[in-house]
């Protein structure tokens, strides 16, 4: 499938530019820092030591092909995207009552709510987006 003639949108460069940033921190952060390296959040619960570094690509893997899709202007990565958005919300409030370092569920529910309501926005901005192209 090719991409579209038209220009990208400015929210879909963006989120390209974010996506790419956390490819950016998250690659030499895994690799080089032992606290870091040594966790990774799947469904809100920690893998940690040798799984956590050998699940750490899946993550790299996820923002890479976000990042790529978006700067091309690919509209197929729009309900993924959401998709995924919401997956880390849920991700987070399972994670705040689940891991020791979480804060409970109250702060997990409102980090969750926050997050959805990123989705929430991505959804509308490629929706309204879609209509008006």
């Amino acid at each position: 499938m090719a991409a579209s003639t038209t220009p990208r949108p400015w929210w879909m460069t963006a989120m390209a530019v974010v996506c790419f940033l956390v490819l950016a921190i998250s690659i030499p952060r895994d690799l080089f820092f032992p606290d870091s390296r040594d966790v990774e959040v799947w469904f809100g619960f920690e893998a940690r030591g040798p799984l956590a570094l050998a699940t750490a690509p899946i993550h790299w893997a996820i923002f890479a092909i976000g990042a790529w899709a978006f700067w091309s202007g690919r509209r197929w990565i729009v309900p993924w995207a959401v998709g995924y958005v919401v997956y880390a919300a849920i991700a987070h409030l399972v994670w705040s009552e689940a891991s020791p370092h979480g804060r409970g569920w109250q702060i997990g529910l409102l980090q969750a709510i926050a997050i959805a309501g990123f989705a929430l926005l991505l959804h509308r901005t490629a929706a309204r987006d879609m209509r008006g192209a």
